[in-house]
């Protein structure tokens, strides 16, 4: 069974809704809520806020900080409240039994997706980017695990199972943890169907003549200019400098994709309950969360910036 692909809305699909994984916000809460707009390098312009420019932002009293704090404190609330109907919305999708008997390598040895809950009766999946071809992780997917490496073993006692999974050879997911740092589980779905069912892996084929869809969405044919260059009209970076951390060329790296899906186990039965892709992965990027709530916020103007853990070279 092709999971997912009973729910694709056919459509025109950026890579990762163009790079979202690189994109810098337009505008932050914080801005809205201060009630100024964005500033240029040469000029501000403000509507709410009297006060002196420091640099590009402009400085207020206690008083002025804190009236804008209370207004985007109702803003945060509303929010939060959202996020919690959006969470319940989420849980009441309707669950699709798992017909194929899916097979993995894990530490422990070969698997099926049932021996992955571990005697719980529910599993979390997340897709890392780490293809057969692939000598490294995305860095992008490596990030992401930085934050969540810590989490397992909560999950794991809230009845939450929790494996990534890519199609790379289980030899080299064991030495990138290693390498990284790493103790979550980590599955090799090589030479099943896992990842292609879920829509996370493609084939040249699928590649070449349109045949990927992601984000439920398919994404147009590629061209001979690259993907790079069809989708962002940027060329080929920095889309072709993050595949070139993986030791592959921008094909092959774009034919693995992020996500993480959601599976439940009632009477021996799996069922598919849940996955998101692209900026569906905001959330769970732990260092953006934080970035989020700096007083620069993402300050992406210098492109990628972001390293794996044991690359920054302090």
């Amino acid at each position: 069974m092709d999971v997912g692909c009973h729910y694709i809305k056919h459509g025109i699909c950026f890579f990762w809704n163009v790079l979202y994984l690189y994109a810098i916000p337009t505008q932050l809460i914080l801005t809205k809520a201060l009630n100024f707009k964005i500033m240029s390098n040469n000029a501000a312009t403000t509507t709410g806020l009297k006060g002196q420019k420091v640099g590009k932002h402009m400085t207020g009293t206690r008083e002025e900080w804190l009236a804008a704090r209370l207004d985007l404190l109702k803003a945060e609330k509303e929010l939060t409240r959202r996020s919690d109907e959006v969470a319940l919305q989420r849980q009441q999708l309707p669950w699709v039994r798992i017909g194929k008997g899916y097979r993995f390598e894990t530490d422990e040895g070969n698997a099926s997706l049932t021996d992955l809950f571990k005697g719980r009766s529910q599993l979390l999946v997340y897709h890392f980017m780490f293809g057969a071809d692939y000598k490294a992780g995305c860095p992008n997917c490596s990030s992401i695990a930085d934050g969540f490496n810590g989490n397992v073993v909560h999950l794991e006692n809230h009845d939450v199972s929790f494996y990534a999974i890519s199609r790379a050879p289980l030899e080299k997911l064991q030495a990138y943890k290693r390498r990284l740092g790493w103790t979550f589980p980590w599955a090799s779905s090589l030479g099943g169907d896992f990842n292609s069912d879920l829509n996370v892996s493609f084939s040249e084929e699928q590649q070449r003549e349109g045949g990927i869809e992601y984000n439920y969405r398919r994404e147009p044919a590629w061209k001979v200019q690259g993907i790079g260059d069809s989708m962002t009209k940027q060329g080929e970076d920095p889309v072709a400098q993050i595949a070139a951390t993986t030791g592959t060329d921008v094909a092959t790296f774009t034919r693995e994709r992020p996500g993480m899906s959601a599976f439940a186990m009632e009477d021996g039965v799996v069922y598919h309950t849940y996955s998101a892709f692209a900026r569906g992965l905001d959330a769970l990027w732990g260092v953006y969360q934080w970035l989020d709530r700096a007083p620069l916020g993402r300050n992406e103007t210098t492109g990628t910036w972001f390293r794996r853990n044991d690359e920054y070279g302090f």
